[in-house]
């Protein structure tokens, strides 16, 4: 490190962010290296860190001799000014070299607020924003995630989109790059079209025109070529078993988020919330089997030295060999002092056994999510939970010592009305109730129930894609009603901000016309619009404004049944016919089972895989 760059960490805050050298980095021989792969986090270090994806395609990557994948972060705001102050290009961790010497340079893109900070990373980088501006001087620029389900809003910033998850289509897309250079016959456009037509799941923009109808929705997708794919299918590891997981991961010299030992359970949920977009896009669901998780933690605790095992999946409970698991973890962590964590579990399926074995986490609050504060409404959203359940839960909870409750709504859901708001509050006046009910309670301490309200994001790829987010009016009187009927000061009441909700509607449903918008955002120093400090909605609807988007046509337009939407262009694995079936569901206040007790007949299971959700499942 030279002294001009030692001088500015010393400057900045948490200057361990761009340190670089923490133990389990991969470097490798530059001199024997053929594609080199720069995988960007947008967000800030400690977060990009806690990621278990990144580590997981960071590991897959590197795993390939002759590639080198090296970690990149969103510098924090103090630094952003250091490195335009010093005209420093924004750079990798492990070799500190510039992103416009990478062969390719890949952003996991996890939240739609992001898209700004990816934007923001490119002209850190030196790096034109438009796939068009860029010729074969620069990298290919490779978008990936959740949010590449409906990739439309960003797709003229990236080259390739890969559909589902990453491990087998990321090294096939560095084998090609290096197969085309190797034989000379490597230009950009070449490259493109090339994974377009041989390597499933990569969607590359640029080789498909749309057109609109004069109504603004769209007319159609059409492929410049005969030989790419009308629709982009997602990819999915079939077994989990022989999936990649890492011996070893990065060890930051900071705190981050996610301190802890990540076991990934298993892919996919079997139960459909109608509001819920990972529930679908992760489909079908693949468990890894007690065995080889076991071993999984057991070398991640002894390259680490984590004292927390967190077993993460959609929902934990629904693991069909948690309990076996469970067994096999604690025979050896509870002589290391590691701790269990279970964050995903459903109040159906908490139980005083499963109370037991996390008794060692250190919080003395649970979490659970009704998502709605009537039976009704649970219904329509498929959420399968009634209120018994909860109040069975948390007094387990509370029998176990436990005193404080945070509890997960939603505002805004389709068919909602004023008496599913005020059920929320009720239902935080029975979890106080069931407190004082349980005779084993802590006697010493009162009770506390925090209750957080998030408004409703219609989701591409869900039963409810097609409604239309409520108003800043709508959310704004529903807040204040459910404010307004909560007088126990024992209950807590948070909310969402509504202004940030709106505009992620806006960037999840979008199509390519934003485009314009994002980029004059970046122009004018949009940054980190997932942290309050920095989201300003005023300057997002001047903004929007000025490139000619109406925010409603987008966020809080009930798109047609009919209509061509933005993410049409991408199978996810599940049809069409169901999402529409399960909304037709929704309307008529009728609950779908789970994946386990029947099969609905989504389609996912067509895509493959021996652990699948259903083993009765029609293909």
């Amino acid at each position: 490190m030279n002294q001009s760059m030692s001088n500015i960490l010393k400057s900045v805050t948490r200057p361990g962010r761009y340190s670089g050298g923490e133990y389990g980095q991969i470097i490798k021989d530059k001199t024997k290296v053929k594609a080199r792969f720069a995988f960007c986090f947008p967000d800030t270090y400690e977060i990009g860190m806690s990621n278990l994806g990144m580590r997981i395609l960071y590991g897959v990557l590197n795993a390939e001799e002759d590639v080198w994948c090296e970690r990149v972060y969103d510098p924090w705001l103090d630094m952003q000014e250091k490195m335009v102050e010093h005209h420093l290009p924004l750079r990798a961790c492990e070799s500190g070299d510039p992103l416009t010497e990478f062969d390719m340079v890949g952003f996991t893109l996890q939240y739609e607020m992001s898209y700004t900070n990816v934007l923001n990373m490119l002209q850190l980088a030196d790096i034109p924003l438009r796939s068009a501006e860029r010729d074969d001087r620069f990298p290919i620029i490779i978008g990936g995630g959740p949010c590449a389900y409906n990739p439309e809003p960003v797709a003229d910033f990236f080259d390739l989109f890969n559909i589902g998850e990453g491990e087998e289509m990321l090294p096939e897309l560095c084998r090609l790059y290096i197969r085309m250079k190797e034989e000379g016959r490597y230009t950009k456009a070449d490259y493109l079209h090339e994974a377009a037509r041989t390597i499933p799941g990569i969607y590359v923009p640029s080789l498909y025109r749309v057109t609109y109808h004069a109504d603004g929705t769209i007319e159609a997708y059409t492929p410049l070529y005969d030989d790419i794919p009308t629709k982009i299918t997602k990819r999915i590891m079939t077994d989990m078993d022989t999936s990649f997981f890492p011996k070893e991961v990065v060890m930051p010299y900071i705190e981050t988020v996610h301190d802890r030992v990540m076991l990934e359970v298993f892919r996919g949920c079997i139960r459909g919330c109608r509001f819920c977009q990972a529930g679908i896009i992760y489909r079908p669901v693949r468990e890894k089997s007690p065995e080889v998780l076991n071993e999984q933690a057991k070398c991640l605790f002894e390259s680490t030295g984590y004292d927390e095992i967190s077993l993460t999946s959609l929902s934990i409970s629904d693991y069909t060999h948690l309990e076996e698991l469970t067994d096999s973890l604690l025979s050896w962590t509870d002589e290391n002092m590691v701790s269990l964590s279970l964050p995903s579990l459903r109040v159906d399926s908490f139980t005083k056994e499963l109370m037991d074995k996390i008794a060692t986490v250190r919080s003395s609050s649970l979490t659970f999510a009704p998502e709605a504060g009537t039976q009704r409404l649970r219904d329509v959203i498929n959420k399968n939970v009634r209120e018994e359940d909860l109040l069975r839960a948390v007094g387990v909870a509370f029998a176990a010592g436990k005193n404080a409750v945070k509890l997960y709504f939603m505002s805004g859901l389709p068919t909602e009305t004023d008496e599913d708001i005020l059920g929320i509050a009720e239902l935080a006046s029975h979890v106080i109730d069931a407190y004082y009910a349980c005779p084993e309670r802590n006697k010493a301490k009162k009770p506390q129930v925090t209750i957080s309200v998030s408004c409703f994001i219609p989701k591409p790829f869900t039963p409810f894609q097609w409604e239309a987010q409520d108003t800043m009016e709508q959310l704004a009187r529903k807040q204040e009603l459910l404010g307004g009927a909560i007088t126990d000061r024992k209950i807590r009441y948070t909310h969402h901000d509504a202004k940030v909700s709106r505009i992620e509607a806006v960037l999840a449903r979008g199509d390519r016309r934003l485009a314009d918008a994002l980029e004059l955002a970046c122009h004018e120093g949009f940054k980190f619009d997932s942290w309050d400090e920095c989201f300003d909605y005023d300057k997002w609807i001047s903004v929007l404004e000025r490139t000619g988007i109406d925010p409603a046509f987008y966020a809080n337009r009930a798109f047609g049944l009919d209509e061509v939407l933005p993410w049409d262009i991408i199978d996810c694995g599940v049809t069409k016919e169901f999402l529409r079936r399960e909304r037709d569901r929704a309307y008529g206040e009728t609950t779908t089972p789970n994946c386990r007790e029947a099969c609905s007949g989504c389609g996912a299971n067509r895509l493959g895989g021996e652990r699948t959700c259903c083993p009765k499942a029609k293909n």
